[in-house]
């Protein structure tokens, strides 16, 4: 991922809120100041954060830096599972960093919906390049049943992020 601005990252973090016993996830790949920033986050208000990453030296790299913490795990993580589902969990917030093949897309945030709390949020960043992409996962999340979904271009420099919410009956994903 390149570079995030830190300040606009801090105004993005606005979105979650003060609620007591949050559970954020992230799918995370090489994000290193969103991770960081997410982590001092979660410790400090006692969420729990679950970082799943795609690769063994993220993996390895993570679990060194969090070890001595407690409410923040690494998991090595692998896309082609079946189900997404693990410990029974669900999260009020899940932030998505990697790049996930267009083909894969679809399948991708059916998989995810089923770990998402009711009205909980998934928030995905994308690299700016044209808006054809934007609007296909805009296009995606709504065939999916995610709703009230936005966007947001202008915060930061490199990165369009789109922000859509699971709503609780909807669909039969």
């Amino acid at each position: 991922m390149k570079y995030l601005e830190k300040d606009n990252l801090n105004t993005l973090l606005k979105i979650i809120g003060s609620n007591p016993s949050l559970q954020i996830a992230h799918f995370a790949q090489k994000d290193e100041i969103l991770t960081d920033m997410l982590s001092e986050y979660c410790n400090t208000r006692d969420y729990l954060y679950q970082i799943y990453t795609l690769n063994l030296p993220s993996y390895e790299k993570l679990c060194e830096q969090y070890i001595n913490t407690n409410n923040i795990n690494v998991k090595k993580f692998s896309l082609a599972r079946k189900s997404y589902m693990t410990q029974g969990r669900q999260y009020d917030f899940i932030f998505i960093t990697i790049n996930i093949d267009d083909n894969f897309k679809e399948e991708f945030l059916k998989r995810i919906h089923k770990i998402i709390r009711n009205a909980g949020n998934i928030v995905i960043f994308i690299p700016k390049e044209n808006n054809t992409k934007k609007y296909k996962w805009i296009e995606l999340l709504e065939e999916t049943n995610y709703v009230a979904t936005s966007y947001i271009d202008d915060l930061f420099e490199y990165y369009d992020v789109i922000i859509s919410k699971k709503m609780h009956g909807w669909g039969n994903i």
